[in-house]
């Protein structure tokens, strides 16, 4: 399964003790290395340079907004909201997420597989002209417009199973009759929206809240009695999951109690909707909980095409 990942996603600093820091991705590269056989890291495929990239950006953000994350990024950096930083480099790691998760895009189709875009920053939180939660650009929205618009593809489908409602991502795709949004999340909590009540504006959103304390049981409730059969109902010709792992029980910043061996679980019963999905890291601090759960997303996924 091929997983998306550079170097250069290293190089956003949040500044000391920021959860979300580089050493997430470095923990999940080196737990996915000790696993046998793993060919993961020793061949990467360079992400693509996309000529087009801020076209597809300006598809869920202001130009204006674009433009004050690089000028703050190209002065040194600073605080852009109480969360979220940006550093010297991270308009340009920024931009090479997104060009990720649109190559990730590319791979899912052309070989009708999964593939995991393993990136930082986040971005579901990424409202149209303001950083949010630890977001800069909205990764997953901006990749649903994109596989929109290739060739064949006429609905697309983004589940978010990270614990906090992707309000970037739902904000995005409201009034577009071709994306639905599906959230799973903590409730009440940060930050504030993804009720049931919240439906887009054309029937497309579909928020499931869910009390602190929630576990398998719950969720596995959840996508079996409302997730699937949604997503059976709608006829997704591509999935894209905001996979968020800060629903683990031993995350610091939930109150959720799922274990990784639950995030298999639910990449299974999604590929039996269509093996045609982008996985992409949104959150998850601790880190050997988002590391196992990331291996237990690969290995589902890795079962499923070995047995077909």
């Amino acid at each position: 399964m091929p997983v998306i990942f550079s170097e250069e996603f290293l190089q956003h600093h949040t500044g000391a003790y920021h959860p979300e820091s580089p050493v997430r991705l470095t923990a999940i590269r080196e737990h996915l290395r000790q696993i046998e056989n793993n060919l993961l890291w020793r061949s990467p495929t360079p992400i693509a340079q996309r000529p087009d990239l801020l076209q597809w950006i300006t598809k869920v953000h202001t130009p204006s907004y674009v433009a004050q994350v690089q000028h703050i990024a190209q002065n040194g950096g600073g605080r852009m909201d109480s969360d979220t930083y940006i550093s010297p480099h991270s308009y340009t790691v920024a931009l090479l997420a997104v060009s990720a998760w649109l190559d990730g895009i590319d791979q899912v189709l052309a070989s009708g597989r999964p593939v995991f875009a393993l990136t930082r920053p986040p971005g579901h939180h990424a409202l149209p002209d303001r950083t949010m939660g630890f977001c800069i650009f909205g990764n997953a929205a901006i990749a649903g417009f994109y596989a929109l618009a290739q060739s064949g593809i006429k609905r697309v489908a983004i589940v978010d199973w990270d614990v906090h409602h992707g309000n970037g991502t739902q904000s995005a795709v409201w009034y577009c009759p071709d994306i639905a949004y599906i959230s799973t999340h903590q409730a009440p909590y940060y930050p504030g929206t993804g009720w049931q009540t919240e439906r887009g504006g054309q029937d497309n959103v579909r928020n499931f809240p869910m009390p602190a304390g929630s576990g398998s049981v719950e969720y596995r409730q959840v996508f079996q009695q409302e997730i699937i059969p949604f997503l059976r109902h709608w006829q997704a010709d591509v999935l894209i999951v905001s996979a968020g792992f800060d629903a683990n029980r031993n995350d610091p910043l939930a109150q959720m109690q799922l274990q990784p061996s639950d995030y298999g679980t639910f990449t299974e019963m999604l590929l039996a909707i269509t093996p045609k999905i982008l996985f992409g890291l949104e959150g998850g601090y601790d880190l050997p909980s988002l590391s196992e759960s990331v291996l237990q997303v690969i290995q589902t996924c890795l079962a499923r095409i070995s047995g077909e």
